[in-house]
């Protein structure tokens, strides 16, 4: 009888500890089992906090994580190296890529590095009102503050971004399938495959330059050493033209089979989407491995040479605008990387796959 009345003072005893830690890790914000939600301005916020914290050079002001990893174009750094050093400005061009449900925020936008423009992919995982992943893509040179400039002429993004899709296409997967078709597609591209998933309104930025349905010439987007021809308004098979156009819609540029100099798309993940608003963040490496790659047959039985004449990699932040099974708007950001290069984030295996990480 003695031996029981312990036990059952000691169950007490323990149950009380446990409502007192309960009580307190409700207080500090550290309920283990149910993290703290963010919802869509708290992660903006985050992103906010963290542009902040970087033009202020002080790491100190953000509330990370133990073990907080942090990238810049690939490569892992400490916090506050690198961009921390040089920034000296937020531009005012700001995309919001927000998911709650994984907890993680993608960005695209200007900021200002020792006075001039450049363009900024940030990504940042939130667990439990802290940040846990820090990953970021930067934009330099001539072409980047050309395209800095064209994305502050803007508004901001656009409007179709933050069109809401209907409830039944608000699936994760199937929105992420549609995304990956454009790399797909592009992967050795050879303008026979179907690309049905491009919308008629399809359009796309890269780097703040419009490189589809556009007329103006493109100021330095050519690495085949060749100069880039003016621009065509529609894709026109018997003019057998040996490069694609800036003029052309989404879907003639695939259709064309003159993007098959992009041999290997590789580390693909799409860490961020906007299931309400149908947008994809992701993130992936276009390799050119030049060479023999470079000649190769359109879809007319052309034989035709094009491509960079040296093997390069493009470091890219993609966001695609997803609705009714099609893309519908494009907006990237890409930076010259080391051929092969990987994230810093996926696995050998997964690295050098092209296969989705979902």
């Amino acid at each position: 009888m003695q031996r029981a009345c312990l036990s059952v003072a000691l169950l007490a005893a323990l149950g009380t500890m446990l409502l007192v830690r309960g009580a307190l890790d409700r207080a500090s914000g550290n309920q283990q089992g149910s993290p703290t939600p963010c919802d869509r301005t708290c992660l903006n916020g985050f992103v906010d906090e963290y542009l902040d914290a970087v033009v202020a050079h002080d790491p100190s002001r953000l509330p990370v994580t133990p073990l907080a990893k942090f990238t810049e174009d690939g490569q892992h750094l400490s916090l506050g190296d690198g961009f921390w050093k040089t920034a000296t400005a937020k531009g005012t061009y700001r995309f919001y890529i927000d998911d709650p449900d994984a907890g993680q925020v993608g960005f695209l936008g200007t900021m200002r590095e020792a006075g001039q423009p450049v363009i900024l992919a940030l990504r940042l995982r939130i667990d439990n009102q802290k940040i846990s992943e820090i990953e970021t893509i930067l934009a330099r040179g001539q072409m980047a503050q050309g395209g800095a400039a064209n994305l502050e002429k803007m508004s901001g993004p656009r409007p179709a971004f933050s069109e809401d899709i209907p409830q039944a296409e608000r699936r994760r997967l199937d929105l992420i399938k549609t995304a990956n078709k454009y790399f797909s597609a592009m992967q050795q591209n050879d303008g026979k495959g179907d690309y049905s998933f491009f919308a008629d309104d399809c359009n796309r930025l890269e780097n703040g330059i419009q490189t589809t349905n556009n007329m103006n010439p493109l100021p330095g987007l050519s690495t085949s050493g060749a100069t880039r021809p003016a621009p065509t308004r529609q894709y026109d098979p018997a003019a057998k033209p040996t490069m694609y156009s800036a003029g052309w819609s989404c879907k003639d540029q695939f259709r064309s089979g003159l993007l098959h100099f992009v041999t290997w798309i590789h580390d693909r993940r799409y860490p961020v989407v906007d299931t309400e608003h149908g947008v994809v963040f992701s993130l992936g490496f276009f390799d050119h491995s030049a060479g023999n790659t470079r000649t190769f047959q359109t879809p007319t039985g052309d034989t035709v040479t094009a491509g960079p004449t040296t093997p390069f990699t493009w470091e890219i932040a993609e966001i695609f605008k997803v609705r009714g099974g099609q893309l519908h708007e494009i907006e990237a950001v890409l930076t010259q990387g080391t051929y092969g290069m990987c994230s810093g984030w996926s696995s050998w295996e997964d690295c050098r796959s092209d296969q989705p990480q979902w």
